[in-house]
């Protein structure tokens, strides 16, 4: 295991001199699962390939163990990378595929053997062993190209959204699958996708990117319920955040804060919202409706409830809602960068 580290890293391509990856400084905890969250060209991938040493930094370190590995070629970073083509070879078996690194290495046939068998036993993955890459689903092929990494032994594991190839159900049960293998195996791992699903469920911390840029490192539960800035507040959340401009200050509320009536526990803001629309989600109901005076006059607000909660909404309804003082965020409205809470006229 190894701690990975960038400073000020920086990849700027072209002459217009603007950033894919600005001035990012990171740093990994040993054994940690840290995911890069952000949407289509926040930099994320671009700054995995300058940690695995496929992309050269503009300017900036990175290091891995505590050495600086900028100058360093991939292979000798003690790093397995995983991408979102598995790229296997298709004229060889899974056994052969997954020893093909070992054989590049020039490890002798029987240990090169025991570990292939070691890492498919662990991937679950060894009644596959002789067959081709085209007789494997998508789940297995993922588990093939794991396999394939994890026989080098390596001090840090880079994944490339190796998830979003595969269905929604064979994703949820990768997510489940990729998290257990980390809990056992403990190597430190960093984690690209734009699925904050994927993010939340399996990032011991998220580093949420946006146009090259770290917006906020933390748990998931800091990054949602804290957010540092309207930008984490609206990527994070299906659906985003309720943002309202008041004057000098924006004010955020979550969807699932907002509950019918004087039900939200604490002190509490009462307000009315005109039902526009309500989606029924089996077990939730999202409310779409616009508020009926104060401060969320004639603007758009969103609610997700329980579908006990959201029984008897009917579209075109008035209905009396209410949100908990401490439920509320506060942003300023020309940085969006969170600031300290504070007293307002809501009505």
């Amino acid at each position: 295991m190894a701690i990975v580290e960038t400073r000020r890293l920086t990849k700027v391509f072209g002459k217009d001199g603007v950033g894919a990856v600005n001035e990012v400084d990171l740093r990994t905890e040993d054994g940690e699962f840290l995911v890069f969250l952000g949407p289509s060209g926040s930099g994320k991938s671009t700054l995995l390939r300058m940690i695995a040493g496929l992309e050269e930094p503009t300017r900036g370190e990175v290091l891995i163990g505590g050495k600086v590995v900028t100058d360093l070629p991939p292979r000798a970073r003690g790093i397995a990378m995983v991408f979102q083509s598995y790229a296997l070879y298709p004229h060889l078996s899974v056994a052969r595929n997954i020893a093909f690194p070992l054989k590049a290495q020039g490890m002798a046939r029987n240990p090169r053997r025991e570990r292939v068998e070691w890492a498919a036993g662990l991937l679950g993955i060894g009644h596959l062993l002789e067959r081709r890459p085209r007789e494997l689903s998508g789940g297995e092929r993922q588990r093939v190209a794991l396999a394939r990494a994890l026989v080098r032994e390596p001090t840090v594991f880079l994944l490339d959204e190796p998830l979003s190839n595969l269905d929604a159900k064979l994703r949820a049960a990768a997510r489940e699958e990729l998290a257990s293998f980390h809990k056992r195996v403990r190597t430190t791992t960093i984690y690209v996708t734009h699925d904050q699903v994927e993010a939340m469920a399996m990032g011991d911390r998220i580093a949420v990117l946006d146009r090259g840029r770290v917006r906020q490192v933390g748990t998931p539960a800091e990054v949602y319920d804290e957010p540092a800035d309207t930008f984490v507040a609206t990527f994070l959340g299906s659906p985003p955040m309720n943002l309202v401009e008041a004057g000098d200050v924006v004010i955020g509320f979550r969807p699932e804060a907002l509950q019918p009536g004087p039900s939200a526990q604490g002190a509490t803001l009462p307000l009315r919202l005109r039902i526009g629309s309500v989606e029924y989600l089996g077990s939730e109901r999202i409310v779409y409706g616009v508020g009926e005076g104060g401060l969320l006059a004639d603007r758009k607000v969103v609610a997700r409830l329980s579908a006990g909660a959201g029984q008897g909404l009917a579209e075109g309804a008035s209905q009396g809602f209410a949100v908990a003082e401490r439920d509320l965020k506060f942003f300023d409205p020309g940085t969006g960068r969170r600031t300290a809470a504070r007293r307002f006229a809501w009505q």
